[in-house]
Parts: C-alpha cells; sequence; structure tokens
C-alpha cells in the first residue's frame, strides 16, 4: 500500500492572550472616510480600519515576558538601570561598542547625519529611504542609489535584491573622492525595493571595498532579522546557521548602525545609534542631548527601553522568524495565486501590489499607487499605503517629482497580530479590487507638505 507523505505545517510559536476588539464598518462608510482623509491611508482614523497594514512599526505585539518587563521600569532621568540591561543587550546580540538611545529610528537619523555629514558629502545607499534621505539633505549631503538594478525592477526574482552594486560605488569615488564619502549607508531588508535583503557575501566585498578606501559602512538595520532569515534561507553556507549568528555576523561587517526597534524589536516606540567609534560615539553624545534627551534615555522612558531589550532578544529567535516570514509569505502566495503583479521575491515585511501592472491605464502623474491604497480600502477596510511617486518627493534643487521605476503599493503585516484568517480576507479584497481595476480612477495632489509629503498630502479624484 502506497504511504501518504505527511505535510507539515507551520503555526504561529504563541498563543493569544488578550484581543482587541475591532470596529466593522460598510462600503459607503468607508468611501466617506476616505474622501474626508483626501485619499491619505495616513489620514484615516484607525477605528475605522478593520485590518491596518499601514505599516509595521510600532503596530506589532509584544510578549507577555515584555509587559512584564515593563513593571521594571527604572525611572531615574540619569543612569536608569534599563539602559544598562539595553546597553549590554545590543552588545550581546549586535556587538556594537557604544549605544546611544532615541525616540524613534529618525531620531537615531538624526543624530548620525549631524555627527557624519558635511556640507557637499555623497552618502552611496542601497536605495533611497524617505526619512534617511530627508535628514542626509537637512544636513548638507546628497544622496546617490548604488543599489543594483534588478532592484528596480519588480518582477525580477534576483535573490537579494538589496545588494550594493560595487561598480557604481566605485564610479562614485573615482569622482569625488572617498573623502566627500563619510559611510555607505546600507539598509537591511531594503524596504522600498519590496522588502528586499542583502547577501552577506555582497556586504563582505563591501567592507572589503570600503576599508581599501577609509569609507566606513552604516546600517539601516530596523529589520534586520528578517535579513538574516533571507541570508538562511538563500545564502549557501548559511543553512546551518541561526538567526542570532547571522544577525552578529551582519553587524561585525560594519561600522555603526541606526535602528528602528519598533520594528524587529517588536516595541511601539524606541530606536537607538550604535557606533564603534569613540569620537563618533562622543559628537552623538554632545547632539542627542539637545534634540532627544540625556545619552542615557535618549527621549524614551525607562519601560519602553526594558521592552526594546527584551524584544531584541525575541527579535532573533527562529522560530519566531520562520513564523513572522511564513505569513508574509503565505499572503503573497495567495494574492500571486489570483494573477495579481507584485513585487518578488516576496519580501520580509510585506507584500508590495506593482501598481504600473495592476493599473496601466493611469499615468505615474495620476498617482496610480495612491489610488489604489484608496480602493482597497474602500472595498474591504484594509488600510495599506502608497510608495511611488508621492513617497518619493522631489528633487530639492530643481523642484520637480522624482519619478522612481517602482509604483508600489505596500501591505505591511504587523508581528504576531493578525491570523491566517485575515490573511485570506486581505488577499480576497486584493482580488476583487483587481477584478475592478479598469473603474479605477487617478487622482490629483490638492494639499503638499513642504517634507515628507506622503504622510499628510491630501488628493481629489479626477
Amino acid at each position: 500500500m502506497e504511504k501518504i507523505p505527511i505535510k507539515h505545517s507551520w503555526a504561529e510559536p504563541y498563543k493569544i492572550k488578550m484581543v482587541e476588539l475591532l470596529k466593522m464598518t460598510t462600503p459607503a462608510h468607508r468611501k466617506r472616510a476616505i474622501e474626508a482623509a483626501g485619499y491619505n491611508t495616513f489620514l484615516l482614523r484607525s477605528e475605522d480600519v478593520y485590518i491596518d497594514l499601514l505599516t509595521d512599526s510600532g503596530t506589532s505585539a509584544m510578549s507577555d515576558r515584555q509587559w512584564s518587563g515593563m513593571m521594571l521600569g527604572d525611572e531615574a532621568y540619569a543612569g536608569s538601570t534599563n539602559f544598562y540591561h539595553l546597553e549590554e543587550t545590543v552588545r550581546d546580540v549586535y556587538g556594537y561598542t557604544y549605544v546611544i538611545p532615541t525616540h524613534q529610528g529618525r531620531g537615531a537619523e538624526n543624530i548620525l547625519s549631524k555627527t557624519l555629514i558635511k556640507k557637499g558629502d555623497i552618502i552611496p545607499g542601497n536605495m533611497y529611504f524617505t526619512t534617511t534621505r530627508l535628514h542626509q539633505e537637512l544636513a548638507g549631503g546628497i544622496f546617490h542609489d548604488v543599489i543594483i538594478d534588478e532592484a528596480h525592477e519588480a518582477s525580477n526574482l534576483h535573490p537579494f535584491k538589496g545588494n550594493v552594486d560595487l561598480n557604481k560605488l566605485d564610479a562614485l569615488v573615482k569622482k569625488h573622492g572617498a573623502k566627500k564619502i563619510p559611510y555607505v549607508c546600507v539598509a537591511v531588508t531594503v524596504n522600498m525595493a519590496g522588502g528586499q535583503p542583502i547577501s552577506m557575501g555582497n556586504l563582505k566585498e563591501l567592507r572589503a571595498y570600503t576599508k581599501k578606501h577609509g569609507i566606513k559602512i552604516i546600517l539601516d538595520m530596523t529589520r534586520i532579522a528578517e535579513n538574516a532569515y533571507f541570508i538562511q534561507q538563500r545564502e549557501e553556507g548559511f543553512s546551518k546557521k541561526s538567526i542570532r549568528e547571522i544577525v552578529r555576523e551582519i553587524c561585525n561587517h560594519t561600522d555603526g548602525a541606526t535602528m528602528s526597534a519598533k520594528k524587529d524589536a517588536l516595541v511601539n516606540i524606541g530606536g537607538f545609534l550604535a557606533l564603534n567609534d569613540p569620537k563618533d560615539y562622543e559628537e552623538a553624545s554632545n547632539l542627542v542631548v539637545v534634540y532627544e534627551g540625556l545619552h542615557t534615555y535618549g527621549g524614551l522612558a525607562g519601560r519602553d527601553m526594558e521592552a526594546m531589550a527584551i524584544g531584541i532578544q525575541e527579535s532573533v529567535s527562529d522560530a519566531h522568524m520562520k513564523a513572522r516570514i511564513g505569513q508574509v509569505i503565505y499572503l503573497g502566495e495567495q494574492i500571486k495565486n489570483f494573477g495579481v503583479p507584485i513585487t518578488e521575491p516576496i519580501g520580509g515585511h510585506g507584500i508590495f501590489l506593482d501598481a504600473k501592472r495592476f493599473l496601466p491605464h493611469l499615468d505615474q502623474d495620476k498617482f496610480p499607487a495612491q489610488a489604489l491604497a484608496a480602493a482597497l480600502y474602500i472595498d474591504s477596510g484594509v488600510r495599506s499605503m502608497e510608495r511611488g511617486i508621492v513617497s518619493s518627493g522631489r528633487n530639492p534643487k530643481t523642484g520637480k517629482n522624482y519619478y522612481p521605476k517602482l509604483e508600489l503599493v505596500r501591505l505591511t503585516i504587523p508581528r504576531r497580530v493578525y491570523t491566517q484568517a485575515h490573511m485570506d480576507v486581505i488577499a480576497e479584497s486584493v482580488e476583487n479590487v483587481f477584478v475592478h481595476r479598469a473603474k479605477i480612477t487617478g487622482l490629483k495632489m490638492v494639499y503638499e507638505p513642504k517634507y515628507l509629503r506622503f504622510f499628510q498630502a491630501r488628493f481629489e479624484k479626477l
């Protein structure tokens, strides 16, 4: 008799202790809500959202250990016990020597930019991120994209689309000189490319090159454990290494990092700047007092630092990361099965709908990703966000729009929050919108703030 193969399914490595009740709304209600919000999902009230995929930043569910840690908050103004626990954890897990807490990741970006960047400096990076590039520009720097070309193609299946193109970097060094490049900004994973990872091999090559030219490497490490998972699964020689080991190896090839702990580290608020150079640390310690708070709390309560320290340890668990990425892949495969165009390979923190292929009848100037995010909300109450021309912003010198090759809608999955049934609801809504996509019309921008316009811009239907 033929043996039936046993199917080995994965399940979340946790159980639910507490739930938040959600408000159910009608399409008519949601249509009024999105019109009132100027067709910008950032301006919706959260009470009008059913499944919130706006971001994975600060929206994850904390564990019972983290909540118990919140009760151990030492709220001393200086020298909090929780700071020293956080410092010890960062040194243990990531290996950096110096740690400065900040209220969130952009606080660390601000301090780093003011510490390392001089007017006219060139900052290469593996694709821009909105707040990171803005802080670099405000400090007088000029961002240059040195990511591989494959990253700008949503359908390209390159396993490490976050890799740095060393030829592009070398061309910048030859043109401007290494002294004009204070550091290379390396994101792990690359958010704007669809949560795409960088390989360890590429990072090692980059380290060798930057050492030769005396250039630092600074990580945007907000999703470093997710990047480590892809290295473990896709890169030769790492399948038997733990997430924790790979995370430490990534950091060992760099000189410092900015961290938004609201992602990987599973907290609702918080971040840090980590450095190895004592002179850089001294300058950053002086600046953090001006912009954030004392160098031992950096705008955070002691309880927040304690929850962050515990969350860092939980984030590098193999079981946690398998379930976290597994849920994203499950949603992505469901959406792909409906024939919907998405960014591939499936990334770490969400599914990125390819709005250019989804809505080919809309030119980029009509904000197709913004229109698609609004249509998805009206259909089901699922809140997503635009990652295209609106997020890309304008050239600060010319005032003209940037036109990114990628025009995406991000369905970002919070960690440990939603069930597989929620993923099915999301996928079915995307399918329904896709079936009726010809009815979606473009938008015009009627209000544009000076900085980071995607947060507060308002639109009207054409």
